[in-house]
């Protein structure tokens, strides 16, 4: 029954993010005078903001709204103007399949109020991150409204994490470590290649990252499973196009820097446990 809940609760932040996504990027395109048609600032907020079509932006019913059903149900076009709607099912999905699989593996065995909270935290950074991984995949961005409130929640996510757990000092500080080496790192390869290498966004979202990992043996392990699904991507990536993948070739990094910070979260120390293991036995 939990796990139903669970996964209900992630449809729902799935369909937020699919709404934030699109409410984040049509604000700039209205700031850049690059929009097509012009919207108020009360219909485009966030908190205040009616959900409507991207294309005609016809106000949706409840019945238009819900999770994966609705876009079934209307076969992926606008019940309106029948234009295609834009906002994926795969993306409410996701968070929701994230948001269970977190519950099942979730580290923290006894159940108290911090607990808790570490959950509902780890589910809105969850939430965070995916909405940053298709902004960047759609538009090559991290943009600083999603990384600088998640930043917040993840600090408070650490602090609440360590103190569920014996060693709360030895904790937050093996996280703090995490976050300034991958911190350091992004601002170093930022400044050496004036941007070219690593991106803005990913340099501030790298000490969010560290304090996810845990650990320096955490983040370095985070930043291996990035690159490597980064390098899986581009070589896909590059077949699929019949393209030659160079170093001038734009990909998205910031979705496998997140995908590998939830990895590690959850089966970071296994990984590394089973990696010693097979070390010890050869």
């Amino acid at each position: 029954m939990i796990i139903l809940a669970v996964a209900v609760f992630g449809l729902c932040l799935g369909s937020f993010v699919n709404a934030l996504i699109w409410r984040l990027h049509e604000q700039e395109e209205q700031a850049r005078g690059t929009a097509k048609r012009k919207l108020k600032a009360e219909e485009l907020s966030i908190t205040k903001g009616r959900s409507m079509c991207p294309h005609c932006h016809h106000v949706l019913a409840a019945r238009d709204l819900v999770p994966v059903l609705s876009w079934l149900w209307l076969r992926g076009k606008c019940r309106y103007c029948h234009k295609p709607i834009p906002d994926s099912p795969i993306v409410e999905l996701s968070v929701m399949v994230v948001a269970v699989v977190s519950y099942l593996a979730w580290p923290l065995s006894n159940w108290g109020a911090l607990e808790a909270v570490s959950f509902g935290l780890w589910m809105l950074l969850l939430t965070g991150f995916v909405a940053l991984a298709v902004y960047d995949l759609r538009w090559f961005i991290l943009p600083d409204r999603i990384v600088a409130p998640l930043s917040a929640i993840g600090v408070i996510f650490a602090v609440a994490y360590a103190l569920s757990q014996q060693d709360a000092v030895g904790v937050l500080a093996d996280s703090a470590l995490g976050a300034l080496l991958i911190g350091g790192l992004f601002y170093g390869l930022f400044q050496l290649s004036q941007g070219k290498w690593i991106g803005g966004g990913d340099v501030k979202l790298g000490p969010l990252l560290g304090l996810v990992a845990g650990s320096l043996t955490g983040a370095l392990l985070l930043l291996f499973i990035a690159s490597l699904a980064g390098t899986l991507y581009s070589i896909l990536h590059g077949i699929m196009r019949h393209q030659k993948v160079t170093g001038k070739t734009r990909i998205p990094f910031g979705p496998f820097l997140l995908l590998a910070a939830f990895v590690v979260f959850l089966w970071g120390e296994a990984l590394m446990d089973s990696y010693s293991n097979f070390l010890l036995g050869i």
